[in-house]
């Protein structure tokens, strides 16, 4: 079992950027695989991206792609979302799940078995 849990969040005028940290509690969290989701209240959850165990494959939703970053640290146990070119319709509450034996398909359509509590990330117009 692992915990997660996110950092980083706040508020941010449009136009600005933010880093998102998902920091976990096992050493062994370079085995697996982790994504990054956002939810709006009465919205269903959204994929935003995921990456692999080494960090070397990475896959983003078409809504974030050229803006966002995701990145690993496994020294640091740690992921991260480094959000550029924010807009109004980036707000929402970030979540990091991560699972060491689901699909690069399960983790992108619904995450993995842990869930972090969530950051909350508003844009500004």
């Amino acid at each position: 079992q692992v915990q997660l849990v996110e950092s980083g969040g706040g508020l941010v005028q449009a136009g600005g950027s933010l880093r998102l940290s998902c920091a976990a509690s096992r050493r062994t969290f370079s085995s697996y695989l982790v994504a990054w989701f956002r939810q709006v209240p009465g919205k269903e959850r959204e994929f935003v991206a995921v990456i692999s165990r080494s960090g070397g494959s990475t896959s983003y939703a078409d809504s974030v792609k050229g803006r966002f970053t995701i990145s690993r640290d496994n020294a640091k146990n740690t992921v991260y979302l480094q959000m550029n070119s924010l807009k109004p319709e980036d707000t929402a509450v970030y979540y990091c799940s991560a699972d060491p034996i689901a699909t690069w398909a399960t983790m992108t359509s619904r995450g993995g078995a842990y869930w972090g509590q969530g950051t909350q990330v508003t844009v500004s117009s």
